[in-house]
């Protein structure tokens, strides 16, 4: 069995509901949906304990589960990881939304939000990831107690200037130093950033207690099948590491619609997993 979970804000934004985003992903075989909550408030760190709730009721009353969050800090263009003067706020955004993962039942939240990390104007990449340790270890420190996974996600140079390989995201995790803080391999930014093939990548990391989860989408930008990327490698990749959490899919744009794209993904990523027993 090959369970995935799908990344919600392609649904979200063709204007379905959360009712009917989660009936798609359970009618398409999704154990669970991964949400980048940007994509059903505006301010997420604002939602009580009640919407939070609600949010949970929601999408398990369909069999699902929420598998984590990403996109943590898209709805906030005026925040930066790397600006001082930010900085407590972002933080405390982040924090917040370590406990409403948690409480959600989600177990890992990923750190892409490209805008907010760029370096500041006169500042090298260099000297921005050298900020990163200081900056996660209380989010970090927040996830342990939540009991939740942070993941810090490398992006590709095309997205940001700022950790564009996994080697480069371990690096700002053995200076956390945290159990609870981690990185994670996205296939697409991976695949137009790091220097070794995808497949070769997953089957040297996915063993290595650092790496949490696992993105899968085309270079292309497009979900597995809509591109020429090799997924019944990558795939094969995956089940030989005994990797035992869902993948999620994570598409940023269509083919028809969001429906179909996530048929699509769900089909090509399963018989893949058939081919590679």
């Amino acid at each position: 069995m090959f369970d995935l979970t799908y990344c919600n804000e392609t649904l979200a934004n063709e204007g379905h509901s959360l009712d009917r985003q989660c009936e798609i992903a359970a009618e398409l075989g999704y154990m669970g949906l991964e949400l980048a909550l940007g994509s059903l408030v505006p301010r997420p760190h604002e939602l009580s304990d009640a919407e939070v709730g609600a949010i949970r009721e929601t999408v398990e009353k369909h069999g699902l589960k929420v598998t984590g969050l990403h996109w943590l800090l898209a709805p906030y263009p005026e925040l930066s990881i790397t600006d001082p003067a930010t900085q407590d706020a972002a933080r405390a955004v982040l924090v917040r939304l370590v406990d409403i993962c948690a409480a959600m039942g989600g177990r890992v939240l990923v750190h892409g939000s490209p805008a907010q990390r760029q370096p500041m104007p006169g500042r090298t990449a260099e000297q921005a990831a050298a900020q990163l340790p200081a900056f996660f270890a209380p989010v970090a420190e927040a996830a342990e107690r939540a009991g939740v996974t942070y993941c810090l996600e490398p992006l590709s140079a095309r997205e940001c200037a700022v950790v564009n390989n996994v080697a480069a995201a371990i690096r700002v995790v053995d200076a956390v130093g945290s159990p609870a803080f981690r990185t994670m391999i996205d296939t697409s930014a991976a695949g137009l950033s790091d220097s070794v093939p995808v497949p070769d990548l997953l089957a040297k990391w996915l063993p290595d207690p650092r790496i949490a989860h696992v993105h899968l989408n085309d270079t292309n930008r497009g979900a597995p099948g809509m591109g020429d990327d090799p997924f019944p490698a990558i795939v094969a990749a995956i089940r030989a590491a005994g990797w035992p959490h869902p993948p999620a899919v994570e598409p940023f744009r269509t083919i028809i619609d969001a429906a179909a794209t996530a048929a699509m993904a769900a089909g090509t990523l399963r018989a893949c997993w058939q081919a590679a027993a």
